[in-house]
């Protein structure tokens, strides 16, 4: 008699087991004969050093060709467990034993979180202590509805874990708002008394306060709305209009939790802006001061939450370079990735030792404000390459992340990433002697959740289908023995004004499922190298994971019209991008010229490595459009500038010309009359639709707006922009029409009234 287990044909039902699951073993035998039987016996050994045996007849089932098969089950078994087992058989001739198996009970596959926060330098550092010298608002507004909250939902789900990388340009500003007395424009215009306000200050409280979500933010306060109708409509506003205006576009962005109830904080402060979203109207100075003072509670909270969340062991904060640039293209530009037909490289721009600067500056800040080294980096945009390895294993960084598209551009002939046990674990990196382990992660699950999840009606769905999907494309299709482990990755900040309820149910329902799921187990990347032996959790180290050969250069992101596959065309390549490390690489040779370096003018060079970020390149050219592109490009000039002002020199002319052509941008906020021949006229809503117009009455043009792309405001914007025009143009006519799927018709958006916009002569 023959008898066999785990071949093709007697497999584990599941091959992988979790805690409380029942396994089906499938055996054969061989020949087929009278009088045959099979069985199994067990050892469990478990976690408390206990250990069961046991024994299982198996259950004849069928015969096949000169075969006979058999099933047994087994379990189901805790977490942890293992389970040692072999089969039997018994015919007229005897008994056999069989080979001996073993598996250990727990997840199908660990699942490794990290929402990444993250928000340009908007500050003019040339005045630095300027009132309203931070140009936006975002930095503070998205610290009262995300970056404490985040932090904070994940602590009301004491099973999950997960990591949160937070740059140290975000922190830095956060720092300069609450230690700092930093302020932004629309912070001093929302403290200023409505009474004293200018009619230009009133004109901007009104063209800017009203930059939220309408469906999500605006829509649902009965006082805002009509707010939004009034300016709409052209009505007048009041004092007191105006300073309900200022405490409304305030407390829109507060999270939901803060308008709902009253919290303390991890730093032991209680906030709430619930009684003035209760009273709705007729606020005064003081109500407006008060909830201003609740914002700054909220954002002294950020980095303490974060450090006491990753003290007890249940987030991991990771870092990211400074200033957020694309490392590979600070080492060489010369080096980047581009393929897009047309895509040229710019003057070459091949500074490694800025490079080496933003990763050496961002791990002594995370160590000055977390009190240990940072285990892990996000690179901005995921942006890495073979060349840029040592500089974050020098800096003693154990993992880096980036996306599935590099894995599968990387090697001699590339990786098959599609395929689950390919993805699902860390790499081994190595370069001129360093090593560092990283991850890829799902592009499709990521994109997901910014993306597709916020359309359901039911946040609790929503869910199930994530984890669903989880299980579907991963967790029931790994193989083998070896620990897996799915990496999601994406921004944790501007997705959720497109969600009701600022996402809070998604995520509370998401967070739920997965904290108490069998067969997929949330960890941090840093647990998931180290082991951790209170989970259950086994080491993963560097010498044991495969080795990824020649990591390629490129980042999450596929340029729009490039050729198929991941690359650095976003930030350079095209004729916008170009001009700006033209710009870039004359500053850092002016720096050359006169000798200065980090030591001896630090302010200068801090300008260099604020104009290195990716936020600007990112906007220029036309494979991204944010519909306020003149702003980065403004911004990114204004660090540029800086850079000669602080050693005393006047910047050239050439640092007044713009960029990236600016237009006028009408909204329904901010309804432009007029613009000059040759000006391009942007259309901008919050809301997905369509745009029918026509120029001097001629045929009449249906287009659907674009999204804007998921700028830093964190509110979903739509856009067309239309011209320029000739001279021989007179007016452009046009109407818009929503589409968004909470349209009731009877918001302002809906009412397809006509625009006209005059073109001078």
């Amino acid at each position: 008699m023959n008898i066999w287990h785990l071949t093709p044909d007697t497999p584990r039902q599941p091959n992988r087991v979790s805690p409380g699951e029942v396994v089906n073993l499938h055996i054969g035998t061989w020949p087929i004969e009278p009088g045959r039987s099979a069985w199994v016996t067990t050892r469990v050994e478990r976690t408390d050093g206990t250990s069961q045996t046991g024994r299982v007849e198996a259950m004849w089932q069928r015969n096949a060709g000169v075969n006979s098969y058999w099933r047994a089950e087994i379990g189901p078994f805790d977490k942890g467990d293992r389970v040692t087992y072999s089969v039997h058989g018994r015919s007229p001739d005897g008994e056999l034993t069989g080979p001996t198996f073993s598996f250990r009970v727990g997840p199908k596959l660990y699942l490794a979180m990290l929402w990444h926060q993250h928000q340009p330098i908007y500050k003019d550092t040339s005045y630095p202590t300027q009132a309203g010298s931070y140009i936006h608002p975002w930095v503070r507004l998205h610290a009262i509805r995300d970056y404490y909250s985040m932090a904070a939902l994940v602590a009301q789900h004491p099973n999950l874990h997960l990591t949160i990388n937070l740059t140290p340009s975000l922190l830095w500003q956060i720092e300069d708002y609450v230690e700092r007395g930093a302020t932004d424009r629309a912070l001093e215009l929302t403290l200023k008394p409505a009474e004293s306000l200018t009619g230009d200050e009133r004109e901007y409280i009104l063209s800017n306060f009203f930059d939220a979500d309408w469906h999500n933010q605006i829509f649902p306060h009965a006082r805002y709305n009509d707010l939004f109708s009034m300016r709409r409509e052209g009505r007048r506003f009041s004092v007191e209009d105006m300073r309900d205006l200022q405490m409304w576009f305030n407390l829109a962005w507060f999270g939901q939790e803060f308008r709902d109830t009253d919290l303390r904080l991890a730093t032991d402060e209680i906030v709430s802006v619930r009684r003035f979203v209760e009273q709705g109207r007729g606020f005064s100075v003081a109500d407006i001061e008060a909830m201003v003072a609740e914002q700054y509670k909220i954002m002294r909270a950020t980095i303490p939450i974060h450090r006491h969340l990753q003290e007890r062991g249940q987030i991991e904060v990771s870092t990211t370079p400074f200033y957020h640039p694309i490392l590979p293209l600070l080492v060489d530009t010369d080096r980047a990735t581009i393929d897009r037909p047309g895509a040229t490289h710019p003057r070459r721009f091949a500074h490694p030792e800025d490079a080496e600067a933003q990763v050496r500056l961002a791990v002594e800040f995370y160590r000055r404000h977390f009190g240990q080294p940072p285990r892990g980096m996000w690179p901005a945009e995921g942006a890495v390459g073979q060349l840029v390895v040592p500089f974050f294993a020098r800096h003693g960084l154990h993992w880096i992340a980036t996306d599935r598209g590099v894995l599968a551009r990387s090697g001699r002939w590339g990786y098959r990433a599609e395929e689950p046990d390919v993805l699902c674990q860390p790499y081994r990196a190595e370069e001129d002697t360093r090593t560092i382990s990283i991850f890829f992660r799902d592009t499709a699950l990521s994109d997901a959740i910014g993306f597709r999840y916020y359309r359901y009606v039911d946040a609790g769905q929503a869910a199930r289908d994530f984890l669903r999907e989880i299980k579907d494309r991963f967790a029931w299709r790994v193989t083998g023995d070896e620990d897996r482990v799915l990496t999601v990755i994406l921004d944790g900040e501007n997705a959720w004004s497109s969600y009701r309820e600022d996402a809070r149910p998604f995520l509370h329902a998401r967070y739920s499922l997965l904290e108490h799921d069998a067969e997929v187990e949330t960890v941090t990347f840093a647990e998931y190298l180290d082991g951790h032996p209170e989970r259950g959790i086994d080491p993963h180290p560097q010498p044991g994971q495969a080795k990824v050969d020649d990591l390629f250069t490129a980042s999450w992101i596929d340029e729009n019209s490039s050729a198929p596959g991941v690359d650095l065309g976003n930030w350079i390549g095209e004729d916008e991008e170009n001009r700006g490390w033209e710009l870039l690489g004359q500053a850092r040779d002016f720096l050359e010229q006169v000798d200065a370096t980090p030591g001896t003018s630090p302010t200068a060079f801090e300008a260099l490595y604020m104009a290195e970020g990716s936020d600007w390149f990112w906007w220029f050219g036309a494979d991204q459009d944010s519909g306020n592109d003149d702003e980065f490009d403004d911004l990114f000039r204004v660090h540029l500038k800086n850079i000669y002002r602080n050693l005393g020199v006047e910047p050239h002319a050439e640092l007044n010309r713009n960029i990236v052509p600016h237009a006028v941008v009408w909204t329904f906020t901010q309804p432009t009359t007029q613009i000059q021949p040759g000006d391009r006229l942007t259309v901008r809503t919050n809301c997905p639709g369509l745009l029918t117009w026509q120029i001097d009455g001629g045929d009449s043009q249906v287009t659907e707006l674009t999204p804007a792309g998921g700028v830093m405001a964190g509110v979903q914007r739509y856009h067309l922009t239309l011209g320029p025009f000739t001279s021989q143009a007179h007016e452009v006519r046009f109407r818009f029409r929503c589409t968004h799927r909470n349209c009731d018709g009877t918001n302002v958006c809906c009412k397809q009234a006509e625009h006209v916009v005059r073109i001078s002569q």
